[in-house]
């Protein structure tokens, strides 16, 4: 990196120019991106996608499904109830953007006393769905007791209450980030910097993605997770560089400052955006969109951030010169140092006793993680504010009764189904899905005519009369060569005896080719994706880590160290995050934890943590090298790197943790998720157990075997 400081320096002019130019282009299309987000990402490729394509295609089964639901208004007769459901369809029937609607008017099933609900079926493009909305919307507007749910609505709201969230987030997050930098800088100048880059990174970022989303279904939660790591690293890498751009001033003109600071922050900047790079990259070998989607996004803002860190914010640093200490808030505190100096020699005086202290905090919050319920968001993703969350809850509990969730089975026979033998093997198929016992209801051209019998319904369709009046019966599950059999099951679609069944089902040998579908088998194959591919990604990630630590320090034990940290801290946050979500503390509601936060959180804190470590270590690396001392290199490396340390750490928090205050449940959850893990490795890890096991190990730290003995000689080993 010795050519590139220079380089930066000579012409920072122009590398402000491309800057500037990069964040009006990219701005154009940022705005573009959030009307581009559909979905919650849960989607992969499997029998599911197959059955439902099938469902759509032959089967007619419609490709979106807005429920409306009716409610009596306090003492609303029955009769102006009923003209109510019937002006309201009818008005919606005018617009001619329905291929169906289901009338609770004409199918009992759909309508009580005080309550029904109407399915409005559209064969639609997803991207045509907001407008479509927008239009029912209008048309029941005003009309008191009618309120839009369903599956396309919900994923609109969650739309909306991502942009609403993200907006929430940053008046919260930053002017406390920005009251954070304040003190940890005193002036406005330097202060504003960090806040730049990471604006420049969001911009930009969202204006590739913009790019992207048109080759890549991207989904909705990428809108807060994209910004939530973009802003956050790049505050963290611009406090890191400044901080030793203002030591190196000190001593230096402002030109050979900034090429110093390129040459050792800009170093560890590198190495830490490496390590959270490979962490998020490693999503990408789970075949669902979320993971991608949030690999993608960050990789994209991590990589706008390493290079605004070790670009732009030079060349500003360079025109500001001097005039970065201009506009003094508060007053720094030069000695800072010297009481972290002494808290670092207090905390390696007792070694023993303050590892035993930390390592038994981190237990106690890992020991609730045996509890942890997993789930996929659905409309619980939605604040309880939203009527469309409110509406389908009310339809679930008053109209779904005892068959809880339904499995598709789509069976294909050489000769079609409607001979005797054919109609003898449905039969076989029907009796061999009945007789589980989660199985409540199964529906066929049997159940449908009110015939039985195989041979019985064969020769009734040799009828060409009634062959005409049994054909209304078949149609819906006989198409050619393919039979779908609708399976309800009396168990929740997230739980496990459906999986479970979903799973038996899928890997039994039939005597037909038979493939399953429904919200069991989507569910099941999302859990199988995650818990088949999560044992690869984590070896990636410790693997990546460790070969990356060990060639930047020339150390096996602390790359060792780190990554057993690491682990120990994220583990004692799930449990954390049990306790607070699944018990209800701190007034947050009882919610399972959702699906993608272990993967997504471990993903990324583990990379953000070794923004740390990397931090640390380097400075502790730097005076073990002029002095061979451990103990004196540690306490001067704690010293140093502590106050920035913690501010970065501060900012991390305050960014991540004011989506706490969100109401898109995942959201809130990773955000918290990820505030607690950098707060327990910027505290219980990095101030204690680091110094304390680094005084323990003493000189085998450093221990290398792969050193040559000229690189020996400059790092001595005492205790070797």
């Amino acid at each position: 990196m010795k050519k590139i400081p220079s380089f930066i320096v000579r012409f920072h002019k122009m590398i402000l120019a491309l800057w500037l130019i990069a964040v009006v282009v990219m701005g154009y299309f940022a705005i573009q991106l959030p009307s581009m987000l559909e979905g919650d990402g849960f989607r992969t490729d499997g029998d599911f996608e197959q059955v439902q394509k099938e469902l759509t295609d032959t089967f007619d089964f419609p490709e979106s499904t807005i429920m409306i639901l009716f409610e009596k208004e306090g003492s609303e007769s029955t009769q102006h109830f009923t003209e109510k459901i019937a002006g309201a369809l009818t008005d919606i029937d005018r617009l001619n953007i329905s291929s169906a609607i289901e009338s609770p008017l004409n199918a009992p099933s759909l309508l009580k006393d005080d309550a029904a609900y109407a399915m409005v079926h559209v064969n639609k493009k997803t991207e045509d769905m907001p407008n479509i909305i927008k239009d029912i919307k209008e048309q029941i507007n005003g009309k008191e007791g009618v309120t839009l749910t369903g599956a396309p609505v919900i994923s609109e709201d969650i739309n909306k209450a991502s942009q609403d969230d993200l907006k929430k987030a940053e008046l919260i997050g930053l002017p406390v980030a920005m009251l954070v930098l304040l003190f940890a800088f005193g002036t406005i100048a330097a202060s504003v910097l960090p806040l730049v880059v990471g604006g420049i990174t969001i911009v930009i970022g969202f204006g590739l993605l913009t790019f992207i989303g048109k080759n890549v279904d991207l989904a909705i939660f990428i809108l807060n997770i994209a910004p939530m790591v973009g802003l956050a690293l790049s505050i963290d890498f611009s406090l890191l560089f400044i901080n030793r751009y203002k030591e190196e001033l000190q001593k230096q003109p402002k030109a050979d400052a900034l090429i110093t600071t390129i040459n050792t922050a800009g170093h560890s900047i590198l190495f830490s955006a490496v390590c959270v790079f490979i962490g998020l990259g490693s999503m990408l070998i789970i075949d669902i969109d979320i993971f991608k989607n949030v690999a993608i996004g960050g990789m994209v803002v991590i990589a706008i951030a390493v290079l605004g860190s070790l670009t732009l914010l030079p060349a500003l640093l360079y025109v500001l010169g001097d005039r970065i200490h201009k506009w003094r808030i508060f007053r720094t505190d030069k000695d800072s140092s010297a009481r972290w100096r002494t808290f670092a020699s207090a905390v390696m005086k007792r070694p023993i006793l303050i590892t035993i202290a930390a390592m038994a905090i981190l237990i106690a919050g890992v020991i609730p993680v045996q509890h942890m319920k997993l789930s996929i968001p659905t409309v619980d993703a939605l604040p309880k504010s939203f009527e469309s969350r409110t509406a389908y809850e009310k339809i679930e509990q008053e109209f779904m009764g005892e068959n809880k969730s339904t499995i598709y089975a789509i069976a294909e026979r050489k000769g079609g189904w409607l001979d005797e033998a054919g109609l003898e093997q449905m039969k076989e198929l029907e009796d061999s899905f009945r007789s589980e016992k989660e199985v409540s209801e199964v529906n066929t051209i049997f159940s449908a005519s009110n015939i039985n019998d195989p041979k019985q319904l064969a020769v009734s369709l040799q009828q060409p009369a009634v062959s005409e009046q049994l054909k209304p019966a078949i149609e819906p599950f006989v198409q050619g060569n393919l039979l779908m059999i609708p399976i309800h099951l009396g168990a929740e679609a997230n739980s496990d005896a459906a999986q479970k069944l979903a799973r038996d089902w899928s890997g039994k040998s039939w005597p037909v080719s038979i493939q399953f579908g429904g919200q069991p088998k989507f569910n099941q194959e999302i859990y199988d994706e995650i818990f088949n591919k999560i044992g690869l990604v984590l070896a990636i990630i410790l693997l990546s880590t460790f070969i990356i630590l060990m060639f930047a320090f020339r150390s096996i034990i602390i790359p060792l160290k780190a990554i057993l940290m690491n682990v120990i801290g994220l583990t004692s946050t799930f449990g954390i995050l049990v306790w607070l979500f699944q018990g209800g503390h701190f007034g947050l509601h009882e919610m399972d934890i959702s699906l993608i936060l272990p993967v997504l959180v471990f993903s990324l804190v583990f990379g953000l943590s070794m923004d740390y470590e990397v931090f640390l270590i380097s400075r502790i690396r730097e005076f073990y090298l002029e002095t061979g001392d451990n103990t004196k290199s540690t306490v001067e490396g704690l010293a140093s790197t502590s106050k920035v340390i913690t501010s970065a750490a501060l900012i991390m928090i305050v960014i991540t943790g004011a989506f706490a205050f969100t109401g898109v449940v995942p959201v809130k959850q990773i955000g918290i998720g990820i505030a607690l893990a950098i707060a327990i490795d910027a505290t219980i890890i990095r101030l204690l157990l680091v110094p304390s096991l680094m005084k323990l190990l003493g000189d085998w730290n450093w221990w290398y075997p792969f050193r040559s003995k000229n690189k020996t000689a400059k790092q001595p080993m005492k205790s070797l």
